[in-house]
């Protein structure tokens, strides 16, 4: 088993205890992380916790044990993404919709709440103004299918959202999602925890994508072949919750997601000041990204760099570990990231909306171009 020395310090801590401290561990609740492909681990709260603050990524499989993403990944061939991109137009007439002043007020309320904690009233309190937002764009589109649906998770307080927009082909999806919880580190939900780039920027982006997406004259008919869906994961920060939570019933549903397009956190430029975007290549779709550089040179005014992130490092994982392609396009290759986030300064002040954009754009181009792609041809 492979472990970063954080957690071997933990493991070769917990497995010198003495007999009084082995006995208190195993009267507590023991969570079941996946470390690695294959590889878990059975950990108490407390030490979950030191794991997140050292950075170390894991699924938390607690609530799914009995779940075989093996079995969903046999089930489902790799999609053929366009090698060509033919709704230039129609992108750019929804992109040219999107508002950067908008994103800035509205991420302003989102950032507001005093945390976003999955198992905090903020929490809760903060997903259920973005699931209301989401209601009256779908309102104000007046489509007469789009739908909205608030996911109440057994094991947490904090609900996921997920918007769906039938297309001709009901049982195809594609999707992009963002997580809309945020945490800072050393903490249970009490402290300042304001969550503005990571993931505040990526959620208000998504909601200002929908709205000009829903209006655009092809969608608005539905004269589109592929069902559409914008998700907002809570629990990201403790273990990929929510998103494990929605793949995993996808799979066991049979829903076929043709493609999953990540983005967590989409705010900052970088500080190197060369401004690119990051293309994590591991625990992804190699076919599906090769498609995004196509839309990044299409459609963005920046280059992007390949980077990596490691296993379960976001919930474009979840949707990986159930065999649907995936990607995550990342505000900057890794380690040249926002350094505020997990903490009370991930704020406003570091967001950048010109950068925000420029996500907009290339996942503009994700979702409407993979709308139209025949995916049976």
């Amino acid at each position: 088993m492979r472990y970063s020395v954080p957690l071997l310090a933990a493991l070769a801590a917990s497995a010198t205890a003495t007999p009084a401290e082995a006995m208190g561990k195993r009267a507590q609740k023991l969570f079941t992380l996946e470390t690695a492909p294959g590889e878990t681990v059975e950990v108490t709260e407390d030490e979950k916790f030191q794991m997140i603050d050292d950075h170390i990524h894991f699924f938390d499989i607690t609530e799914w044990k009995d779940h075989n993403p093996a079995d969903a990944s046999l089930a489902f061939t790799t999609p053929k993404f366009p090698e060509t991109l033919s709704h230039q137009s129609n992108v750019a007439n929804i992109v040219k919709k999107l508002s950067t002043k908008n994103m800035e007020k509205q991420l302003k309320k989102f950032s507001s709440f005093h945390n976003r904690y999955f198992n905090s009233a903020y929490g809760v309190e903060a997903a259920e103004w973005l699931h209301k937002e989401v209601q009256k764009v779908i309102k104000k589109s007046k489509h007469p299918l789009a739908s909205v649906r608030l996911i109440q998770h057994q094991a947490w307080s904090q609900p996921s959202i997920a918007v769906s927009i039938p297309g001709k082909v009901r049982l195809k999806t594609v999707i992009t999602g963002s997580h809309l919880d945020s945490v800072i580190s050393n903490d249970r939900g009490a402290g300042r925890a304001p969550g503005a780039d990571d993931n505040g920027s990526a959620s208000i982006m998504l909601l200002n994508l929908l709205s000009a997406f829903l209006e655009d004259p092809r969608i608005a008919k539905g004269d589109h072949l592929n069902t559409v869906e914008f998700h907002w994961y809570s629990a990201e920060e403790t273990g990929l919750l929510g998103s494990q939570d929605i793949f995993n019933s996808y799979s066991r549903l049979g829903i076929q997601v043709e493609a999953m397009l990540n983005q967590d956190m989409v705010g900052y430029k970088g500080r190197d000041g060369v401004e690119r975007f990051g293309l994590v290549t591991d625990f992804t779709s190699p076919s599906q990204n090769e498609f995004l550089k196509l839309l990044i040179d299409e459609y963005a005014d920046i280059p992007y760099e390949e980077s990596t992130c490691g296993y379960a490092c976001s919930d474009h994982a979840s949707a990986h570990r159930n065999g649907f392609p995936s990607s995550f396009l990342f505000e900057t290759p890794f380690g040249n990231h926002n350094p505020y986030i997990h903490t009370p300064n991930d704020t406003m002040a570091h967001v950048d909306f010109d950068h925000v954009m420029q996500h907009a754009k290339v996942t503009a181009g994700f979702v409407y171009e993979l709308a139209h792609r025949d995916f049976t041809a």
